[in-house]
């Protein structure tokens, strides 16, 4: 059957090249963790209990949830006795839109046992630089007008160094003036990963999420942020196992929604219940798109996905 040419969907023909890139670089991530003795799996996406996490909302499924990430279910993997273990799934949070947001998003996650945030650091060097050669990028990536080497070592700062270096006040400042997150966005972000990757890490307590606290210093949390070109792309932490500790931070947040007039999830208390099984282990959250995006120095995150919402 001939289709007349002036009906075809032309915006979805030319995400061709970039879908096909696409598929090599996830084909790629397969390799990589197998590789490693990562094994793959698939959790569900409907969960009755989302982390409740103040800044992230949760799409409804009838009674329970769309999951916002794999995290919980994945960390329960780990308590039972998986060792190494990733996943590629869609997710979904609401309202979230824009040049570099979609709802329905795919994530990649991995978990290891016997493992800390900085091994993660050294994990995602590897994994970028190898998805690069993929490619055919070689050793640096331009994206926004940014030449980013990809050459180890990758630029490694703390969130105190970066408030001191970036930003009109430092971080413990910026906390007791609710400006933490707002010089983070304004005056810090554009700054990261514009020549070399960035990991800033060693996060104030106050911004823990899931992660632990660092023995030495308990101020901070063992968490860090990878940056490409001013863009973020994981988040990871050595992961919390303190079950008290954990349902304390998770009230916490709870409350804060609360204050939002947001809506209130369950505990997930399946998860906590769980924690006390868990050794010390450690777990990373990247955005499938926003690297594809990196990658491919797409404007934004419509061009590397097959339908943005509006276009369904």
């Amino acid at each position: 059957m001939i289709i007349n040419s002036s009906f075809k969907n032309w915006p979805l023909a030319r995400r061709k090249n970039a879908l096909q890139q696409r598929a090599r670089i996830i084909r790629k991530i397969r390799q990589f963790f197998s590789e490693r003795g990562y094994l793959e799996v698939e959790t569900p996406h409907r969960i009755p209990a989302p982390a409740p996490e103040s800044h992230i909302d949760a799409v409804p499924s009838g009674k329970w949830f769309l999951h916002t990430s794999p995290e919980l279910c994945m960390k329960r993997m780990l308590a039972a006795g998986y060792e190494k273990i990733f996943q590629i799934c869609r997710c979904w949070r609401e309202g979230e839109r824009g040049s570099q947001h979609i709802p329905e998003f795919t994530l990649l996650e991995w978990y290891r046992a016997d493992g800390d945030y900085l091994d993660l650091m050294d994990e995602c060097e590897k994994l970028i630089q190898s998805l690069a050669v993929e490619i055919g990028l070689g050793e640096s990536v331009t994206f926004r007008d940014h030449n980013v080497l990809l050459t180890s070592p990758w630029e490694r700062i703390t969130v105190e160094e970066a408030f001191n270096r970036y930003a009109k006040i430092p971080a413990k400042e910026a906390l007791k003036q609710d400006l933490f997150d707002e010089l983070m966005v304004s005056e810090i972000e554009p700054r990261l990963g514009t020549k070399t990757p960035t990991f800033i890490y060693d996060y104030p307590s106050e911004r823990r999420s899931l992660a632990r606290l660092k023995k030495e210093d308990p101020a901070v949390a063992e968490r860090f942020e990878l940056y490409l070109g001013g863009l973020e792309i994981a988040n990871a932490f050595s992961e919390l196992i303190d079950m008290e500790e954990q349902r304390k931070v998770f009230q916490v947040e709870a409350e804060v929604r609360r204050s939002l007039e947001k809506s209130i999830y369950p505990m997930p208390e399946k998860f906590l219940g769980e924690l006390e099984n868990l050794s010390p282990s450690a777990g990373i959250a990247l955005g499938v798109d926003r690297l594809v995006m990196v990658l491919l120095n797409a404007r934004t995150i419509d061009e590397v996905v097959a339908f943005s919402p509006e276009e369904l």
